[in-house]
């Protein structure tokens, strides 16, 4: 049994890097990148053996340790200088983006000079990027090694997994529509395609659609047929979330009552069930998986010093060694030293941990960077619509500078919403209620919204209670169950003038979501005098959160919501 499960193991490893030997190939023969914070060198600085790398945030527990251990073991340069890494936290769609703050301005101070991400396509993203922004072919990211992967899984609770044939039956996406569609009371998700989980999963059900396990083209991914199965099964997801990582933290803290089922990498499963009583499964569909690979790239840039360099090679030799590679493992990731075997004591790679070594029988090849791009754009007309109401405080509080804020956000909320299927209304409070713009698909309403945030005045109490249980009102009698609902609340100050109370509001969303439709409340807060524990309970009430209202969640708002979209 052993052997078969090493040979398995090493085929399905060949088909991975196959599937990804284009890509890796293509970021590790050429030079390039900078990226997001960097400190301005001098001659002092440029002298400094230190490499910085950003990371994703999933695999923090297994990255801190890798450089806690590489900086003890004492690496020095020729010239007798201490080799240190430091580290910075980062999602990878921001890793991309200061990635290209940086190269275009060598000023900025702060930074990284590698990154590793949870996947090698947001390199192939940067590199895209950044040709097109330069309008040349030579890209930013160097040299690349892979020192861990694993595939993407759906996570299921094993009884739930049982009642759909597992584990004698193989399951697949057709499996998920038809216990979607049967069953009103099953309840699955997956990140947005901002996340690599969310668009490596997305790609796999393209590739179903297609009938395909390589070479998706754009063609494919534009097909009505193909169309036609990822809608169908886009339809069926309750909601999106913010990324994997978050979702195993939710599930990890409300239980059963909040997935059925949610899409991950199997690192994730071996690492919940390590702690939980109840335990999930992961399920390989059957019409196969990509993988998210963890790769390692340094960014090139015309100030990267010779002693980065250094630093980054003896890294890179560290994450291949012996010892690196059963840190690897022992947290639950496939290590890339392919003679490590999957089912040896202490491999957590077990059927008691939920996950299964000779699995996925099938992997699926990373299309290339434009074809990605494509299924990106697609997914939003493939991808369940949403009902969304902005509900903004506009009391005498808000004058000034904080208004202009919420406006700023507003707008850029608006305009960065793609295509014209999505709905959305605007819902303003003070001293009273006043229904603004009614909610309507943006291609009927989108000029009416961005009007009536221009002609935004503050003045009056805060009627903020009042607000939010007008816009829910207002989703419950739509009773729309084939779209995501939801409500933005934006405030500075402390309710005192609604007619509703905190408690009766909360039971009513509490109980109109259970026994009408689901809607989510985000709630926005602008100063420090804004009542967070009042915004804390109604969020929660309804699985929503509480964010600062500061530039950065400005500048973050539309990505924060539409990960739940």
């Amino acid at each position: 049994m052993t052997h078969r499960k090493r040979s398995s193991w090493g085929a399905i490893a060949a088909l991975l890097t196959i599937a990804l030997l284009g890509l890796l190939g293509a970021c590790c023969a050429c030079g390039w990148l900078f990226n997001t914070f960097k400190s301005e060198v001098t001659p002092e600085t440029s002298r400094t053996p230190t490499l910085t790398v950003a990371f994703s945030p999933e695999k923090e527990a297994l990255f801190s340790q890798l450089v806690e251990q590489f900086n003890a073991q004492g690496f020095e340069t020729p010239d007798g200088e201490r080799m240190v890494i430091e580290t910075v936290r980062l999602e990878p769609e921001d890793m991309v983006d200061a990635a290209l703050r940086q190269a275009q301005d060598t000023a900025l101070e702060g930074g990284f000079q590698a990154m590793t991400p949870d996947s090698s396509i947001w390199l192939s993203q940067l590199d895209q990027a950044w040709m097109d922004r330069q309008g040349s072919q030579v890209p930013l990211v160097g040299e690349t090694v892979r020192y861990a992967v694993s595939p993407v899984v759906i996570a299921m609770w094993e009884d739930v997994a049982q009642s759909m044939g597992y584990p004698q039956k193989p399951i697949g996406w057709e499996d998920i529509l038809a216990k979607a569609q049967s069953d009103p009371n099953f309840k699955w998700s997956h990140p947005s395609t901002s996340s690599a989980s969310g668009l490596l999963a997305t790609l796999a059900e393209f590739y179903a659609g297609a009938g395909k396990t390589r070479g998706l083209t754009a063609e494919d991914a534009q097909a009505q047929t193909t169309l036609d199965y990822v809608t169908a099964i886009e339809k069926t997801v309750r909601y999106y979330g913010e990324g994997e990582w978050a979702v195993v933290q939710q599930v990890l803290e409300k239980g059963r009552p909040y997935l059925d089922a949610f899409v991950c990498q199997e690192q994730l499963v071996v690492y919940f069930n390590q702690r939980s009583d109840e335990k999930l499964v992961a399920i390989y569909p059957k019409e196969g998986s990509l993988w998210e690979d963890h790769p390692l790239a340094l960014l090139e840039t015309p100030d990267l010093t010779t002693y980065q360099r250094l630093v980054f090679s003896r890294f890179r030799d560290y994450l291949l060694s012996s010892e690196a590679q059963m840190l690897v493992l022992s947290h639950g990731y496939r290590p890339a030293d392919l003679s490590i075997s999957l089912d040896d004591p202490p491999s957590p790679i077990t059927a008691a941990n939920g996950v299964d070594p000779t699995e996925p029988q099938t992997a699926l090849q990373i299309p290339g960077a434009s074809v990605i791009e494509v299924v990106r754009n697609v997914w939003w007309y493939t991808k369940r619509h949403t009902n969304v109401y902005l509900v903004v405080d506009t009391s005498g509080s808000m004058e000034g500078q904080k208004l202009k804020s919420a406006q700023e956000a507003l707008r850029t909320f608006v305009g960065q919403i793609k295509g014209d299927a999505e709905r959305v209304g605007l819902v303003e409070f003070h001293s009273y209620v006043s229904d603004l713009v009614p909610l309507d698909e943006l291609g009927r309403n989108r000029a009416d919204l961005l009007d009536a945030i221009d002609a935004l005045e503050a003045g009056g109490d805060t009627a903020l209670l009042d607000g939010i249980y007008t816009a829910y009102t207002r989703l419950q009698e739509l009773n729309d169950t084939e779209r995501i609902n939801a409500i933005v609340a934006m405030t500075d100050g402390k309710e005192n003038n609604s007619e509703i109370s905190l408690r009766q509001l909360t039971e009513e969303m509490e109980r109109g979501n259970e026994t009408g439709v689901p809607v989510i409340v985000f709630c926005i807060a602008f100063g420090s005098d804004a009542d967070y524990s009042t915004l804390e309970v109604i969020a929660q009430s309804t699985g929503g959160q509480v964010r600062e209202g500061d530039l950065e969640t400005i500048r973050q708002l539309y990505k924060i919501l539409s990960t739940y979209f």
